[in-house]
């Protein structure tokens, strides 16, 4: 062809086709930056061809050739997403301007897209303060799920913020127009949390005097969130896989399967690899649960966010109070940097808004603190010979490093599993006689 071997010649990498049909397949292989097309063809015309181009392919550019240069065609090609609109004959100096034009703009919108990607990255997420690495991958692990329908499961201790993940997975996502709603799984019994999640007819138990949807089906085409699922009772757990399967919910007391459309997000502050081991939860349910994994940091593991996260709970006290934002002198600050925080972040916020209460309304000092704040000493073990002469095995070393962390803390196990990264029961298996 006369128009490929001209803008050959003029350093331009150039494929050829013969029909709308094939330039779209051939894009849809990749590689195009730039498609030219004519806009009277046999199979579709070059209007058609750039709305669907733009539509499919918006990271590409298309220029519109045509033998009728009226403004009415002109404006149809643009409405149609051309870049640039040529009328023939065109010279071949012409074409090629256009489509270096065509394409530096096309470099300029990729980059302007990458910064924004970058930025993005960058920025916070409403309700998450903090800047730490740890608190960094979360965030970003946020961002990368909140495009897709994959199940979620959130796993974090108590007070980390699992909901306040939930909730931006939700708000960063196309569904955030629609409905989040949350359940505590380990809130309710079995027959109550079945009603409640499924919803029930008119007569399926003494006082369901009407009929009601549940949550699943309120949630519409929104976000669901089963936060501690880990505390399931098993009788449920089976009902929730087969809906998970089936992505339909039977009432209680009803025939009918009636479908849902909502994401699904579980949060749990369990091991839950350690249950299905202990058979506390099904390994099928939690297979089908764990698609995608997002785990929260306990706040001990970001210190150098207390401060960052003190500020912001400040200022919303400060907000809802109608009042100047309490400051927190430098010795408190430390105090409150220093602390392991068993609660997390949910400890933080309580602690900040009791320290507001009884202060001077200017200062948080040490003595606003509570005690077990203002007495915590971070603990510095000066490790014994936990190997004489002799040689164990490593089951045998880490048995003894167990048993030393247990005596240091007082024989408190919760705390001894925090600083070992493992939970009680792991402790009391360890402290077992070998």
């Amino acid at each position: 062809m006369l128009l490929r071997e001209t803008l050959q010649k003029r350093d331009f990498n150039v494929d050829a086709v013969t029909s709308a049909a094939a330039c779209l397949d051939r894009v849809r292989a990749g590689g195009i930056d730039v498609v030219v097309t004519d806009v009277q063809m046999p199979d579709m015309n070059g209007i058609e061809l750039c709305t669907l181009l733009s539509e499919r392919h918006p990271d590409m550019i298309s220029i519109v050739l045509t033998g009728m240069g009226d403004l009415e065609m002109a404006i149809a090609a643009m409405r149609a997403g051309a870049y640039d609109f040529l009328t023939k004959p065109v010279k071949s100096e012409f074409l090629a301007v256009a489509i270096r034009r065509a394409t530096e703009h096309l470099s300029i919108k990729r980059h302007v897209k990458r910064l924004t990607s970058i930025a993005e990255q960058r920025s916070p997420i409403d309700g998450i303060a903090g800047s730490s690495a740890a608190l960094r991958e979360t965030t970003m692990q946020i961002r990368q799920f909140a495009d897709t329908d994959a199940t979620v499961l959130i796993m974090g201790e108590s007070g980390t913020g699992k909901e306040l993940v939930a909730r931006a997975l939700h708000e960063l996502s196309p569904r955030r127009s629609e409905p989040f709603v949350a359940i505590n799984c380990a809130a309710m019994p079995a027959p109550l949390l079945e009603s409640e999640l499924f919803g029930h007819v008119r007569g399926a138990f003494t006082d369901a005097k009407t009929s009601r949807s549940g949550l699943f089906v309120q949630a519409g085409r929104g976000t669901i969130l089963l936060d501690e699922i880990g505390d399931m009772p098993l009788e449920m757990q089976v009902k929730l896989l087969r809906v998970l399967q089936e992505r339909t919910v039977r009432p209680v007391g009803g025939d009918e399967e009636v479908p849902f459309e909502a994401r699904v997000i579980t949060a749990t502050n369990r091991d839950l690899a350690t249950e299905v081991d202990e058979k506390r939860f099904r390994e099928d349910l939690f297979h089908r649960i764990n698609v995608v994994a997002i785990s929260v940091p306990p706040l001990r593991e970001r210190s150098s966010d207390v401060m960052e996260l003190t500020h912001h709970v400040l200022a919303r006290i400060s907000a809802r109070s109608r009042r100047p934002a309490v400051m927190v002198a430098p010795d408190a600050a430390r105090k409150l940097i220093n602390f392991d925080w068993p609660g997390n972040v949910r400890e933080l916020e309580n602690t900040l808004e009791r320290a507001v209460a009884v202060s001077n309304g200017i200062e948080i000092s040490v003595d606003d603190l509570p005690m077990k704040i203002r007495q915590y000493e971070c603990i510095r073990m000066e490790l014994p010979t936990l190997v004489s002469a002799e040689m164990v095995t490593l089951d045998e070393m880490q048995r003894r490093y167990v048993k030393f962390v247990l005596n240091t803390v007082s024989g408190n196990k919760t705390h001894a599993a925090r600083i070992l990264g493992m939970d009680r029961r792991s402790v009391y298996r360890w402290i077992e006689p070998a």
